[in-house]
Parts: structure tokens; C-alpha cells; sequence
């Protein structure tokens, strides 16, 4: 996984300043998103895997699956990622960019994962702390997983905040066993 970030990398950077420099994050963003899941479609793997297929026909096969919805950059892209043999690091490609979106527009998506459905009234308190925590615009999204006890499991990109009992009591676990 990390040498596919490490490969991916550079073209997310590229496809990032691209974006940023002809003011079209939100249509960059679309269309790796779309590119994304149209390298991750079976047909398309069994394509882009193909030995049969020169790198020309496989952007071509892949520009035309996409349709419209790419720009000429992203055309660029799906051309100069064909040449290279790197189709299939669009997913790759896709969270890196959707990173460095987030970083330009300072925001998060911020998961919680708790023991009972949380109302509304609390969500949206959890949300405020969290940006004003985070110095960030937080996009709040919950899960509920009874095996957690009870408390709450944040994750923000890398950050994690085990606040669960499960969690407690697995540290308690550790600290008697050292």
C-alpha cells in the first residue's frame, strides 16, 4: 500500500495543481472520483491487465468508458498514466487529491463510531468541538457498534481519539499484563 502512495503521488500532486491553478478542484475532484471507479470495474482490470493492449488502446478504451466527464487535463492524465503502466493507481490518486483538497479548503470528514445512535442536538455539539479542536470545517458522519460498550471512537484522517470503554478496558489489560 505504501509504494502504491509513493507511485501515486506525484500525478496526485500534479492533477492537484493543475486543479488549483485553473480554479477547478470541485471538477478534478468529480472526475478522479469517477476515474477511480471505472479502474476498479472488473471489465476494466481485465482490460488494463491486458498484454493484447497497446498503452494508446488502453487510454482510449478508458477515455471512452469515461465519456464526457473528463476535461482535456484529465484526458492528459488518463494518457500519461497509460503510457506509464499506472491506470491502476487512480484509487491512490483520488485520496491523495481528495487530501490535499481538504488540506487547501481546510476541512475534515470525521467519523464517530458509538455504542447508541447520537441525536441530532449532540452531533451537532460534537461537530463544533471538533472544528474548534481540529482548526478545521468538520463533515461529521456516525456509526453505531454495540461492541464498543460504550463512549465514542473518533477517527480524523490519521488521528484517532479512543474515548470507547472497549478501548479503556483493553489499555487496563495492557497496563496489568506489562
Amino acid at each position: 500500500m505504501a509504494e502504491l502512495t509513493t507511485l501515486a503521488r506525484p500525478y496526485a500532486k500534479a492533477a492537484f495543481e493543475s486543479a488549483l491553478a485553473a480554479d477547478q478542484l470541485q471538477q478534478w475532484s468529480d472526475m478522479l472520483t469517477l476515474a477511480a471507479a471505472v479502474s476498479q470495474h472488473d471489465g476494466m482490470v481485465k482490460a488494463l491487465l491486458s498484454p493484447a493492449l497497446t498503452a494508446e488502446e488502453k487510454a482510449q478504451a478508458f477515455i471512452d468508458v469515461c465519456g464526457d466527464e473528463l476535461n482535456e487535463g484529465g484526458v492528459n492524465l488518463v494518457k500519461a498514466l497509460a503510457e506509464n503502466k499506472r491506470l491502476t493507481l487512480l484509487p491512490e490518486i483520488q485520496q491523495l487529491f481528495e487530501m490535499h483538497k481538504a488540506q487547501r479548503e481546510q476541512t475534515v470528514d470525521v467519523e464517530v463510531t458509538t455504542a447508541f445512535e447520537l441525536s441530532g442536538e449532540l452531533q451537532d455539539k460534537l461537530a463544533k468541538a471538533l472544528s474548534a479542536k481540529l482548526d478545521r470545517v468538520v463533515t461529521l458522519s456516525t456509526a453505531v457498534d454495540k461492541a464498543i460498550l460504550g463512549g465514542a471512537l473518533i477517527r480524523a484522517g490519521d488521528t484517532v481519539i479512543d474515548g470507547s470503554v472497549r478501548g479503556r478496558l483493553t489499555k487496563l489489560a495492557e497496563a496489568m499484563n506489562s
